[in-house]
Order: C-alpha cells, then structure tokens, then sequence
C-alpha cells in the first residue's frame, strides 16, 4: 500500500481542530464517512497522482476509466485536502440534514461521476474549438467540482441573503460564479473548467432533469427525493443544519496539481459577521424553557 510522503501535514493538524470545534456528534454520518475516505485515500492513496487525475488523454483516449472515481477523492498534498474538507463539512452538514443520509449519498455518488463527464465534454469541445491539444491533456484532481455543484444547491435550498467572497459581499444568486471567475484570477494554476463543470451538474439537478432523472433510477426514496424512513440521528441530532441566513460556511478549496488557493466565503449571521468555522449552534435553552421541559417529563 502506497503511504504519503512524511512532512508537516499542517492542514491536516487544522481539518482535525475543525472537526473537533464542529464536533463529531453534530456531522451526519454521511458526511462524516465522506470526509474519512477522503482523508484516508490522502494518506493511503489508491493510485500515484498522476495515475488518479482526470484527462480526455488519460481517461478517453487512453480508456482508463477508473480516473472517474479517482480524480475526486485523491488531493495533491495536505493544504488542498484541508480547503476541501473544510468545506464540504460545512455543505454537507446542512444538504445532509435537509436531504437525508441515503440520499446524499447517491447525490455524491451521481455528482462526482458527472463532474467528471462534463470535465472530459468541456475539455473536448475547447480542443476542437481553439485546436490547441493542452486542453485535452489538462490532468484536474480533487474534490473541488463537487463542492462547486453542492454550493448550487445550497444557494438553491437556502435563497436570498449574501455570501462573502474574498470579502467581498455577493448575492448568494451569483456566489458560485462570482467564486469560478475570482479562484481562477488568484490561483490561474486551478482547474477552471473542472469548477464550471461542478456548477453545471448542480443547475442540472436545480434546473434540469438531473433530479427527475435520479428520482426514475432510485428504489429508496419517496416522491420529494427525501428518504422515506429517517433514521434515529436525522430524527433526534441537536444540530439544526436547515436553517435560514443564520448559518454559514467558509472555504473553498481549488482543483489543481500544483498551485492550491482558498477563497473566503461565508454567509452572514443576525450580528452581520460570519459564525465560527461556519457553524451555527442553537442557542442554549433560557431557564423558563428549562422548566417547561421538566415538568412536561414530570407529567408523562
């Protein structure tokens, strides 16, 4: 088995210390099994990077197809995992909540083999549209698209209010776009099209048929795409992820080999400053609430 190379692994130091501010009990299991994948294959890679990115050389013309699984799970070192999983945590958090676990999980699993079709379908038409074959050859790896096609569906689920990029206030109807141009201008070494890819697969299933579509093929949820059966985590967590403008998320991180950046974002809490980490807690019970609860448990 392949180990990665020993070094600082700050960003792993860092991705730890959130997880534990977060704290484990408050991340749906899904998202938490995700995020442990992610990290393992990290340290423990299934293939070297240059055997798990994504290429219309590597993986068409080549035929190795297993690329589309690879590429979103493996990152080029440990700052690129930890702008990715610090955002996905907070994403997943909430869609997990939202959606259910069963769900979710066929969400990642759909959107992180679309991103990477819709990658290869980009890189194709620019080769033929501006005859220049570095596009075919442009190897992308890392979790990023995704997280841009979950980004869409927060800004679906949760409308209105304004996300800060770079600092800079935005309209949560423009964030992800405003976050493709702004990455690609800081990090001009980070995977553009396989960013517009994860936006594309998110209006797919926001504005397509990507969802009916989804909907046809599964056995396991109910009409509204939601599982039919929560389980006891969705039915008694402490954590209120479907909330309005109140929570928030922070990092993302970007798509690319060897040049890794992270743009700021998080949206807005009642007191007009991003929560820590992204996280919204609800807030503890006033001791009238206390008594009520107790006499209710009294009384039963």
């Amino acid at each position: 088995m392949r180990h990665r190379p020993r070094g600082s692994q700050l960003g792993l130091l860092l991705l730890a210390s959130q997880l534990f501010q977060v704290g484990l009990d408050n991340i749906p299991p899904v998202t938490l099994a995700v995020l442990g994948l992610n990290v393992y294959l990290y340290l423990f890679p299934a293939a070297p990077l240059l055997k798990a990115c994504i290429s219309v050389q590597q993986t068409y013309l080549f035929n190795d197809w297993r690329r589309l699984l690879l590429s979103p799970l493996h990152h080029a070192d440990d700052w690129h995992l930890y702008f990715n999983m610090a955002s996905f945590l907070m994403k997943g958090i909430r869609l997990e909540r939202r959606l259910g676990g069963a769900w979710f999980l066929y969400l990642l699993s759909v959107f992180s083999l679309l991103t990477g079709f819709v990658y290869l379908a980009l890189e194709v038409l620019l080769t033929e549209l501006t005859q220049d074959p570095s596009h075919s050859a442009a190897c992308a790896v890392g979790f990023s698209g995704v997280l841009f096609a979950l980004k869409v569906l927060i800004n679906h689920y949760y409308p209105g209010g304004v996300t800060y990029v770079m600092g800079v206030p935005v309209s949560n109807r423009y964030a992800s776009w405003v976050e493709l141009v702004l990455i690609h201008i800081t990090a001009p070494g980070s995977s553009l099209i396989g960013h517009l890819a994860g936006i594309l697969v998110g209006l797919l299933y926001t504005s397509g048929p990507l969802k009916t579509l989804m909907k046809s093929c599964s056995g396991f949820v109910t009409s509204n795409g939601h599982t039919s059966q929560p389980n006891a985590y969705y039915r008694s967590s402490g954590y209120s992820g479907t909330g309005g403008g109140s929570s928030g998320y922070y990092q993302h991180g970007t798509e690319n080999t060897t040049n890794h950046t992270a743009s700021y974002t998080g949206q807005t809490n009642q007191r007009g400053a991003p929560p820590p980490y992204g996280f919204h807690f609800p807030e503890e019970p006033s001791a009238e609430e206390i008594r009520r609860r107790r006499l209710r448990r009294f009384e039963s």
